[in-house]
């Protein structure tokens, strides 16, 4: 899939998930107040929530896949970065204003009984996010987009988080008396929430400290390296993540003898090698040591 074809692809799924998220929040919402419920409404905020991530993927996908330029040497790959860490910030505000909310409710009076619609319409979210999820994070890997795989992992945990919103609305109708299930319930869904905050932040931190490669990776260019016609050895190789793209730099040992032009060769002929390996490289920085310099 070309760059093109992946930031249309990325545009599309995205802004059906926009759609499919609004309409999911505007039947959770209608149906939690309707249905007085509470963890209903806290699921809707969070489907709402989706819709600010599916909004900052598109606008994010129409900049990253740019070429570098004069004032961005290496491209425009950290965009995608920022919005990931975009979408983590806002799993994060969106478990603690559940919590929030539901603590609040604790201090009030008993609730009526919610209705039958929210549990109708907790229901249905379930079944649509668990197909965005799944059809979302398909497209996103195939189009090689972390952030349209971090807003897939969005969809599924607005799937589970209304799990317990579920069991807790169903709890609370059939056993009026339990009415603090629904708040207990809405605070379930914010652990949820905060452990997808996690899976996402975690690695786009990471990146932003500019973390290296993982080991097998780093083995695996060392060996294609070494492999190359000429390199005798291959030292001092460091890498950093710049989005979903990896940059390189290497030491590479050569005979003494041979001249300059083919020093120069065979360093092309690494980072031709290494560019065209499945490792997503986009760029690699070849210094030439002649062999007597090891001794």
């Amino acid at each position: 899939m070309t760059a093109q074809d992946a930031t249309q692809t990325v545009r599309r799924v995205t802004a059906l998930g926009l759609a499919a998220n609004l309409a999911l929040s505007g039947l959770k919402f209608a149906a939690g107040l309707m249905g007085n419920s509470q963890a209903v409404v806290a699921d809707a905020v969070h489907s709402l929530s989706d819709t600010i991530s599916d909004v900052a993927v598109i606008v994010g996908s129409l900049y990253w896949h740019k070429p570098a330029d004069h004032d961005h040497h290496y491209g425009h790959r950290r965009i995608e970065t920022f919005v990931t860490l975009f979408v983590g910030a806002m799993l994060l505000a969106a478990a603690a204003g559940i919590v929030r909310q539901a603590v609040i409710s604790f201090q009030g009076a008993p609730p009526g009984p919610p209705g039958p619609i929210a549990i109708a319409a907790t229901f249905v979210s379930i079944v649509a996010k668990e197909f965005l999820y799944r059809w979302t994070k398909r497209v996103g890997q195939q189009a090689g987009s972390q952030a349209m795989v971090a807003n897939a992992w969005h969809h599924r945990t607005d799937a589970f988080s209304s799990i317990p919103a579920l069991a807790a609305v169903t709890g609370s109708y059939f056993f009026p008396a339990c009415w603090f299930l629904d708040g207990a319930g809405a605070i379930v869904v914010s652990f949820f929430i905060l452990y997808a905050a996690y899976g996402i932040l975690r690695p786009v931190i990471h990146e932003l400290l500019d973390a290296s490669a993982p080991p097998e990776v780093l083995s695996r260019i060392q060996k294609v390296s070494e492999e190359t016609e000429g390199v005798l050895q291959v030292h001092k190789l460091r890498s950093r993540l710049c989005g979903t793209e990896l940059h390189l730099d290497m030491h590479v040992v050569v005979n003494g003898d041979i001249s300059v032009s083919k020093g120069h060769d065979i360093a092309e002929e690494v980072k031709e090698r290494l560019m065209n390996e499945d490792l997503n490289v986009s760029d690699v920085v070849v210094h030439i040591d002649p062999a007597e310099r090891m001794k």
